[in-house]
């Protein structure tokens, strides 16, 4: 309620909005007429039926300013929370903020450097090259000669959006009271996310090493390059980076007038993605025409760093996965990775999934490959994933809108390219290199760690389970499907247990062995047969025929 009264003059603005949308009904049952003595007769009594509900919600989005457009544009990459045809109006928005004035910006400029700018600058243009919700860019040139673009944050917006982000998550808590579609679309965690990833990207030395991060990652690279970050004049609301001077993608007429080779640009930039999501695992998330730029030696520089994604090794391998499935259409292989790559709810229907997979593979069955979007496909599966509930991580959808926007861009660039041809080389490299022998020994390496750690833990788990069981707290509800499961894991258990108590009986022999045998400071001979050798081959046959009869009967 503070909250309501602290920012009544918003809330009206708000609920404005919402009435003139034909969203009155939703005003009225969170009571927001009696907070903000509003007439009743402003309610709309008949939604226009002309207009979809995705375009209506675009429109209050966009009535309300960068803050709503920026949570519209978040929400829009989350296509396994949200349905089809909100995503399709959610992706058209588009940020319309006039630039702030030169002055604001010189003046925030000098209180971030705390000396005068014409100290640092020769010059300063006062038109910015670019305006957006956060900040705008202007170019300038050092006193040492070097051409600069400096991103200046927008006077007041980090008090904008701490409040638009408190009325936002109020406004989602009134809303679960009333729809349950809210929890159902899990409206709180996008918010959540928004309040993150908005207040990322407000602090610019954050987007200056997501840069310098990229950057790294090519190096080498003769045809992608990342400008350079000037550190001594970069803060949380002031970034100077390298001007480089170039053709943005927006612009393809131009590119095209100029005999640019666009089909060498695409390819460059396929790669260039792939390699920043299946190889580092860190990718530029919002490669949209605005923010590639073609140099006039037909190098691609990716721009804007705020929103980026991260995927961790295992994610990556799942993914890969994923798609190797999608494209073999393989049903059981994408069911078995969308189940290792989100959290499945215990009520999911295994065979509605199933049969929800069969139905997606089957519109891709008779697609030739080249022809495969890879984008619209991952958009697809994540889709099924929504509808099951099944909680996919945010990193994960961000990538499947950044190869939308992908696509988008190559179709711009050359219709007809196709993403699946230009990654079948890189495809094969990465299969060469994800079953490579030092990188299978690894994880091998790591899982047993995981499995030996895991055996040191079961006498302690032991006795806090039999600590509870003394004390009576154990609840115990089974049904017939539980039995099943409640006897599968008491049979882990028990060849967990074997096989540790065999393992451990038998380094005690060994180390045994090798005590006696330092002491005597003779070789252990046992009927003229090295015993400690012997031993340890025994002990390997042993702990390989453990491990093969325990998988092969698939209850470890």
């Amino acid at each position: 309620m503070a909250v309501r009264i602290r920012h009544a003059g918003r809330y009206r603005e708000i609920a404005m909005a919402l009435m003139r949308h034909g969203f009155g009904y939703m005003v009225e049952e969170m009571g927001l007429f009696h907070i903000l003595s509003l007439p009743v007769r402003w309610i709309s009594e008949e939604e226009p039926e002309s207009i979809s509900l995705g375009e209506r919600i675009r429109r209050v989005l966009e009535d309300l300013g960068p803050a709503f457009v920026k949570f519209g544009q978040l929400a829009s990459t989350r296509s396994d929370l949200l349905p089809d045809h909100i995503i399709q109006e959610l992706v058209k928005l588009q940020e319309r903020v006039p630039p702030f004035s030169s002055e604001s910006a010189r003046a925030l400029i000098e209180q971030e450097w705390g000396v005068p700018i014409e100290q640092v600058l020769r010059s300063f243009e006062d038109q910015p090259l670019a305006a957006a919700s956060i900040g705008q860019v202007h170019a300038g040139v050092l006193k040492s000669g070097e051409t600069v673009a400096i991103k200046v944050q927008r006077p007041g917006v980090e008090r904008m959006i701490g409040r638009d982000l408190e009325i936002l998550k109020d406004m989602v808590s009134l809303a679960e009271r009333h729809w349950d579609w809210v929890k159902q679309y899990r409206v709180d965690r996008i918010v959540d996310e928004f309040a993150r990833a908005v207040l990322t990207e407000m602090d610019y030395s954050h987007e200056a090493r997501n840069a310098e991060k990229i950057a790294a990652q090519f190096i080498d690279s003769n045809d992608i390059e990342i400008p350079s970050i000037y550190w001594d004049y970069t803060s949380s609301r002031v970034l100077m980076m390298e001007y480089v001077e170039g053709i943005t993608l927006s612009r393809g007429k131009e590119l095209k007038d100029k005999n640019y080779d666009l089909k060498a640009v695409a390819e460059h930039l396929i790669e260039g993605m792939l390699h920043q999501i299946f190889i580092e695992g860190f990718f530029h998330a919002d490669p949209h025409p605005g923010n590639l730029l073609v140099k006039k030696d037909g190098k691609l520089v990716f721009l804007d760093f705020g929103l980026v994604g991260q995927l961790s090794e295992d994610m990556r391998d799942h993914l890969s996965g994923l798609i190797i499935s999608l494209m073999r259409r393989s049903t059981e292989g994408m069911i078995r990775y969308i189940m290792r790559m989100g959290l499945v709810p215990e009520e999911c229907d295994l065979e509605l999934l199933r049969s929800d997979i069969e139905r997606l593979r089957n519109e891709y069955l008779d697609m030739p490959f080249e022809q495969v979007k890879v984008g619209k496909a991952l958009s697809d599966l994540f889709g099924v994933a929504q509808r099951h509930q099944i909680a996919l991580p945010s990193d994960l959808t961000l990538l499947g809108k950044a190869l939308l926007t992908l696509e988008g861009v190559m179709e711009q660039l050359d219709p007809k390219i196709s993403i699946v041809d230009v990654a079948e080389p890189f495809g094969r490299k990465l299969l060469k290199e994800r079953y490579n022998s030092r990188r299978i020994g690894r994880k091998v390496f790591d899982s047993v760690t995981s499995l030996v750690e895991g055996l040191l833990d079961l006498p302690s788990q032991a006795r806090q389970l039999s600590a509870i069981v003394s004390k009576g707290k154990v609840k115990v509800e089974m049904s017939v499907p539980e039995l099943q499961s409640l006897m599968r894991k008491m049979d882990q258990i028990s060849n967990r247990l074997s096989f540790s108590i065999v393992l451990l009986a038998f380094s005690i022999i060994m180390v045994g062995l090798i005590i006696g045998s330092s002491l005597s400071r003779q070789p252990t001979m046992l009927w003229d047969f090295p015993a400690i050798e012997i031993g340890f081959i025994v002990a390997l046959l042993m702990v390989v025929w453990l491990l093969y009869s325990i998988f092969k009967s698939g209850r470890f």
